[in-house]
């Protein structure tokens, strides 16, 4: 996130709807990503004027925390960014058009019934939805329209599904579901195949839906596949031929 030599210490996120370890400040985005601020005074000064949304609500706090899937949206220079990872598994600026900034995918963390026998689910940035769709189950994925706050459309986890890695150690990869191994008392392990037809395994947990054979939101640089060390070289040989 940070380079080494800039100096000891790092802002520290605010309590939010994403974890410590898997979110990244708004002062991050926008000084050393976007390069709108030299500060991190300038930074709030940017913030407390109300300039930045996050999923469509203005937030102030220069320590806010956006992650993965976050929609953040500059209406004074009519910019929309999605909070996404690319194949190296670091967030990444990736810029999205104003149709694509009206929704987000949420992964649903469980599915429950509350007070009064009202069914509800728990999505992976910390929002309660009442009454969803009963198909819906643990591990789909809910395509959400941040303007209304209710769900436009589901994909359910299966086999041939898309997906993209956001854990471990191949987080930002992206490829088609093969098959699940159930392992009872332990994790279950998904194996995944991607674009160029390389095979990796990652735990249930780090897998997230982004479509059913055609991705949802737009992709980074990349498209999710990552090449080998000697592969990189070679591509960047021939670039600069």
């Amino acid at each position: 996130m940070l380079d080494k030599l800039s100096g000891s210490f790092a802002p520290k996120p605010s309590a939010g709807p994403h974890k410590m370890r898997e979110c990244l400040p708004l002062i991050i985005f926008l000084r050393n990503r976007l390069k709108y601020a030299l500060t991190g005074d300038e930074v709030k000064k940017i913030v407390k004027q109300r300039l930045i949304k996050v999923d469509g609500k203005v937030r102030t706090d220069s320590t806010f925390p956006t992650g993965f899937m976050d929609v953040v949206t500059i209406e004074k220079t009519g910019e929309h960014f999605r909070l996404i990872f690319d194949v190296k598994g670091r967030f990444t600026v990736h810029r999205i058009s104003p149709e694509e900034a009206k929704f987000k995918l949420c992964r649903v963390r469980r599915v429950a019934v509350g007070n009064r026998s009202v069914p509800y689910l728990v999505t992976h940035d910390g929002r309660t939805i009442r009454y969803p769709d009963p198909v819906i189950k643990s591990h789909d994925s809910i395509k959400f329209d941040i303007t209304t706050g209710k769900i436009v459309d589901f994909v359910p986890f299966d086999t041939g599904c898309l997906v993209m890695v956001v854990g471990g150690r191949n987080l930002g990869r992206v490829g088609t579901v093969t098959h699940r191994e159930r392992h009872n008392g332990a994790f279950d392990i998904v194996h995944i195949k991607d674009a160029v037809g390389t095979v990796f395994a990652t735990r249930l947990s780090n897998v997230f839906v982004i479509g059913r054979q055609k991705a949802l939101v737009s992709l980074p640089r990349g498209k999710g596949v990552r090449l080998s060390i000697a592969e990189e070289r070679d591509r960047r040989l021939a670039a600069d031929k």
